[in-house]
């Protein structure tokens, strides 16, 4: 079995650009608008850097089927949400539709989250304002940067999928 630590390192010349390393595999990401941070707070745009446990995940089940990984994933149903509005006490958690308070929708039409890891930022022990919905995701076309997240191609995804289970740590460095 690889090793269950993926190092996410900045890549030259751009601080939204990193580098994925999981055992013998690297692949190209992209990370938060602002780069990475020490001192994560919402809205920021930049990615903590950390040492993230993956606790689970989220899969867009029309269009992508079972996933080779043990991580427990689940489908996305429409009316899945993600609160990211810190004065809320569903603060980055899961909610389900309606909901009154700020929230991302995990059932995007870009398709970012159609596989969507969760990483224990701000979840086990909250505090507001520290920043939520911190997730390795997919990326967008020409590794746009991300509010915050790791993201990845859809087929290196699937490359680290097979290796990655519940507790693998992101290290952010």
């Amino acid at each position: 079995m690889m090793p269950s630590t993926i190092v996410v390192r900045p890549a030259p010349g751009k601080k939204s650009r990193a580098i994925v390393r999981l055992g013998a595999i690297t692949v190209p990401a992209a990370i938060g608008r602002s780069g990475r941070t020490v001192i994560k707070r919402e809205g920021d745009g930049a990615t903590p850097i950390a040492a993230m446990r993956l606790l689970s995940g989220f899969r867009r089940g029309e269009r992508n089927g079972r996933l080779a990984t043990s991580l427990p994933i689940r489908r996305i149903r429409p009316d899945m949400l993600w609160c990211d509005q810190p004065d809320n006490a569903s603060y980055n958690r899961l909610v389900r539709a309606p909901f009154g308070a700020s929230h991302e929708e995990m059932r995007r039409s870009d398709g970012l989250y159609d596989i969507c890891l969760v990483m224990d930022w701000n979840i086990s022990s909250r505090a507001r304002y520290r920043g939520s919905a911190i997730f390795f995701h997919l990326i967008r076309p020409g590794y746009e940067p991300t509010a915050g997240c790791v993201a990845v191609s859809l087929r290196d995804m699937r490359r680290l999928l097979p290796h990655i289970r519940k507790g693998t740590i992101v290290r952010v460095l």
